[in-house]
């Protein structure tokens, strides 16, 4: 067989892909061995992407035509960086906020993977999205209903156990894949 055939492509995508899954199963089991730890850290990604966006804000005020459209982005990228420098500064007290922004993540997740099971039902496999999108709309909705009194462990835990589904489910439907190629690889010999 050629190096570049499409069996090969596909076994080289899926063997990426299958670490990658291995990748998460092993972050979402150090999320949910160590969930508080794992909340203060989401909360400071987000406080450092947010910093970065209101930095891009900033960068775009200078090169905005006129004043009005100029202030009006130094004024976003003020905003950001002052909302990205809080989380920053008081990363434990925006576990709570960022609870609830989980929560609605997961939901939002959860819905769009039931949703592309539906789309992907006749592919061999596929069940292993519904199974993530319910388990991951299941958390979202756990949440909602746990917040504020558990938001200092849920989102670590919750996080972890997302990342994990996540990651067996990549690994599940990339073997899945390369079983499937093989097979019409064999029957097409």
């Amino acid at each position: 067989m050629a190096q570049n055939s499409p069996v090969e492509i596909v076994r080289r995508t899926s063997t990426v892909s299958v670490l990658w899954g291995v990748l998460l199963i092993v972050f979402g089991v150090m999320a949910v061995g160590s969930p508080f730890l794992a909340a203060v850290a989401v909360s400071v990604v987000v406080g450092w992407l947010i910093v970065l966006a209101g930095i891009v804000h900033l960068m775009l005020a200078f090169r905005a035509h006129g004043a009005g459209s100029r202030i009006w982005k130094a004024l976003v990228g003020i905003a950001y960086l002052c909302f990205g420098a809080y989380l920053l500064l008081h990363p434990v007290l925006s576990v709570a906020s960022l609870t609830l922004v989980l929560a609605s993540l997961f939901v939002i997740e959860g819905i769009l993977n039931i949703v592309l099971y539906v789309k992907m039902r006749p592919i061999h496999g596929s069940s292993w999205v519904l199974i993530d999108g319910i388990v991951t709309l299941l958390l979202g909705l756990l949440i909602y209903m746990q917040w504020p009194s558990s938001a200092a462990w849920a989102i670590g835990t919750l996080v972890g156990i997302s990342l994990i589904f996540s990651g067996v489910a990549r690994v599940a439907m990339s073997l899945a894949v390369r079983k499937g190629t093989e097979t019409i690889s064999r029957l097409a010999a």
